[in-house]
């Protein structure tokens, strides 16, 4: 993953000092977010699958993405924007006042041309209109639950901590990568891979988030970009191989090869 490297820029300028006065929010306390934001996620689906007969894939059907994914998922978010909104930062949260160079849009355009190649709309042709409505909301708060987390109390967390954009960019990330390892609870070693990825897709995010000057659009395209994979590997039973789902990963590959060459251009120029 490359970094922006802004730090001795931003420092010169103050940007990396938090507004007013307020009190940074523990690193601990946001540990604590992240572990229970987690819990009721990986533990809600499980209580929902134990007290609701879902069948053997749950993907497959309306009711089944309803009770395993809608109804924990729902509560994850509200548990996010709840706690942004009592800690006094949900402001800093759904904004974002640190600018990139105007050409980064790219890497939004380049998720969204992926997206638009990724979805199986064969696979989705043969569902009804109520279950690709739910599997949109369900990707939809997987979206805005981890952005609001990661992206929002987490970057804004590290930034009132003093730490330079560079670092902020690349430990919100790690951090995001990180937290997947919990998905070992139903995928075993599978979850490491994806682990590290996600810390790329986490950093995609992060300068969507800063292109755009909130929250909102990263947590958007999130969700639509799962939402396109699921289509490819999760909605059929006995689905095959989808070839839409390279997308996904040349949505990677562009951005980063992008990101790379233009590495020393991601952060406004100043005087």
């Amino acid at each position: 993953m490359t970094i922006p490297e802004s730090g001795a820029a931003d420092a010169a300028s103050g940007h990396d000092r938090p507004a007013g006065t307020r009190t940074p929010l523990s690193y601990g306390l946001f540990a604590v977010l992240v572990v229970t934001y987690l819990a009721i996620i990986q533990g809600g689906g499980m209580l929902m699958k134990a007290l609701v007969e879902v069948g053997d894939d749950p993907m497959t059907t309306t009711k089944g993405v309803v009770i395993t994914m809608v109804i924990p998922l729902g509560v994850a978010l509200a548990f996010v924007y709840g706690a942004a909104a009592v800690l006094g930062r949900l402001r800093p949260v759904l904004r974002d006042d640190r600018p990139v160079s105007r050409w980064v849009i790219v890497v939004p355009v380049i998720f969204v041309v992926c997206i638009l190649l990724a979805i199986d709309y064969g696979a989705l042709s043969e569902k009804t209109g109520g279950y690709i409505v739910v599997l949109l909301l369900a990707t939809q708060l997987v979206g805005w639950g981890e952005e609001g987390m990661f992206r929002g109390l987490g970057v804004t967390t590290l930034r009132e901590h003093g730490l330079t954009e560079g670092k902020v960019a690349l430990w919100s990330s790690l951090i995001f990568g990180v937290v997947h390892l919990s998905n070992a609870v139903g995928r075993g070693a599978n979850a490491i891979p994806q682990a590290l990825i996600v810390s790329l897709a986490g950093y995609f995010f992060y300068l969507t988030r800063r292109r755009a000057g909130t929250n909102a659009v990263n947590s958007v395209i999130h969700g639509l970009f799962d939402f396109s994979l699921l289509t490819g590997t999760a909605i059929l039973v006995d689905q095959g191989a989808y070839l839409g789902s390279l997308a996904g990963i040349l949505a990677y590959v562009v951005t980063g090869v992008v990101l790379l060459a233009r590495r020393h251009h991601i952060d406004p120029s100043r005087p």
